[in-house]
């Protein structure tokens, strides 16, 4: 039976270089889009040989890995609420601590990745692996938002006394801080980061009152009708 030979240089080489054409290719898509992006321009942007990209995965693949690398920090399909830093922060003492750096992570991780979401789906409409990550993607981020949703329940900012209530919240929350909000604000109306944070934290805020003042008005009603 051959041998089979593992150089611990070897490998750090290539993962190094792996990284750099996940790189070059998050940084081709982003700017050009998916189809705007060859395997070739990947391998002159990494300055490595097509055959070494081709190894490293499918055009898709490739963009899937830069999209999770991008907005985690690395390549594999992992929701926030898996990640060790966001429990960190979301069980801070403090609500406004906690939600304060809940959308810094937020505002970094769409300015990082928001362009490449938006590769994503339109290589979903092409490529079957990648309409399977875009998927994927949807339910992570659903679970996430109900996750944050029943957050908030718990800390005294929302009362959800049924599954629709939190399922409205989930998707009002999933609206304000996902991608999109920020390739509009940043791309079509042409606001810096900072600007986008801000939005990000008063229409928050704002959301975080009309729960409150919809509780209220529910409350009125129901006295009204006894």
């Amino acid at each position: 039976m051959p041998r089979t030979y593992s150089s611990p240089l070897r490998e750090a080489e290539a993962a190094r270089t792996r990284r750099r054409i996940v790189e070059a290719a998050g940084t081709l898509f982003a700017r050009a889009g998916y189809n705007g992006t060859t395997m070739r321009d990947i391998a002159r942007e990494a300055e490595v040989s097509v055959q070494s990209v081709r190894l490293a995965g499918a055009k898709a693949s490739l963009l899937i890995a830069a999209f999770e690398t991008a907005f985690t920090g690395n390549e594999w399909a992992q929701s926030l609420g898996e990640r060790d830093e966001v429990r960190d922060f979301m069980s801070l003492p403090s609500t406004d601590e906690a939600l304060s750096r809940y959308l810094d992570y937020i505002a970094e991780a769409n300015r990082r990745s928001a362009a490449l979401s938006r590769a994503m789906h339109s290589a979903a409409e092409i490529d079957r692996a990648a309409a399977a990550a875009v998927e994927d993607l949807w339910r992570r981020r659903w679970s996430d938002m109900r996750i944050a949703a029943e957050w908030t329940v718990a800390r005294g900012l929302l009362v959800a006394e049924t599954p629709e209530a939190l399922e409205t919240a989930a998707a009002e929350l999933s609206l304000i801080v996902g991608p999109e909000a920020h390739l509009f604000f940043t791309d079509q109306v042409g606001w810096d980061h900072a600007r986008y944070r801000w939005w990000l934290g008063s229409s928050l805020t704002a959301l975080l009152g009309s729960w409150s003042e919809r509780r209220s008005s529910q409350a009125s009603t129901t006295v009204l009708s006894d």
